[in-house]
């Protein structure tokens, strides 16, 4: 007789087939898991193929870059992404440097001009290392874009506006760093007729084109696209401005720039280019 609690030899041999079980799905869990992280791992190092879906995106950011340029010359006489306007100041200001403070701010203008290069030159000599149109250079690149951009809103929003001085230089500096960033990396997917922030070529290139009372023509709608955007959004960031302040502007901006950040994550995959013998040789 078998004493009571005693294990029998058939409860062993369950106990032995439910552990092996319980480290099969343990296992299995894991396994789903890793596999899981490295597909996701997989998609962000995919380089982002250029689509209708892209022109979307670069248009969102055209009115983002719209609603800036409206809020940054009232407040500051100088523009965060118009860099002709800038230079043409500039030049100004070293020959006729009394109309410092009345027509423009010299600081103000040299700041924006400056810190569209640097953040041009940032991010397109970083993306010619990283890859330009891998998905995680151009996520992360935007966030960061967008990041700057929340802060000139917190900056003006805690601040106040002020022409002149630091609490001037850092909303301007922020503001211009990210659209010199946003131009660039505009510019990786090659549709040059949405450059996001340029309209006077867009404008010339427009009215010129040979094709441009015809049905279809791709470059010529890119082109009428990007100005009427970028003229929406400078009308919405006047109307901003007037009814709300600078710094509300500011935050609709960095917002629709963060929206198209998570909109990166779902663009389409660039396949590789498959080659014959003959052109490989």
């Amino acid at each position: 007789m078998m004493e009571p609690g005693a294990n029998t030899p058939q409860d062993l041999e369950q106990k032995q087939e439910n552990s092996i079980q319980t480290a099969d799905s343990d296992s299995t869990l894991s396994s789903n898991s890793s596999s899981i992280i490295s597909r996701a791992w997989r998609h962000m190092l995919e380089p982002v193929r250029p689509s209708g879906f892209v022109e979307f995106e670069l248009l969102i950011l055209t009115f983002c870059i719209g609603i800036q340029d409206a809020i940054s010359f009232p407040d500051f006489h100088c523009f965060a992404s118009n860099q002709t306007g800038n230079t043409v100041f500039l030049m100004l200001a070293i020959i006729l440097p009394h109309f410092n403070g009345e027509m423009f701010i010299t600081a103000n203008i040299g700041a924006a001009l400056g810190f569209f290069l640097l953040g041009s030159w940032v991010t397109g000599q970083l993306g010619h290392i990283v890859g330009p149109r891998l998905r995680i250079w151009l996520v992360g690149c935007n966030f960061i874009q967008s990041c700057l951009v929340f802060a000139a809103a917190a900056t003006q929003y805690i601040h106040g506006m002020d022409i002149e001085g630091s609490d001037a230089i850092i909303p301007i500096a922020l503001l211009a760093f990210a659209s010199g960033s946003q131009v660039v990396q505009s510019r990786t997917f090659r549709m040059t007729e949405i450059s996001t922030a340029m309209a006077t070529a867009a404008w010339v290139d427009l009215v010129i084109d040979p094709a441009l009372f015809k049905l279809k023509n791709r470059p010529r709608t890119r082109r009428a696209m990007f100005l009427t955007t970028l003229i929406a959004g400078s009308l919405a960031g006047a109307g901003i401005y007037r009814t709300a302040g600078s710094w509300v502007a500011i935050l609709v901006s960095a917002a629709g720039k963060m929206i198209v950040t998570c909109m990166y994550m779902l663009n389409s995959t660039e396949k590789p280019k498959k080659t014959t013998g003959e052109d490989a040789c």
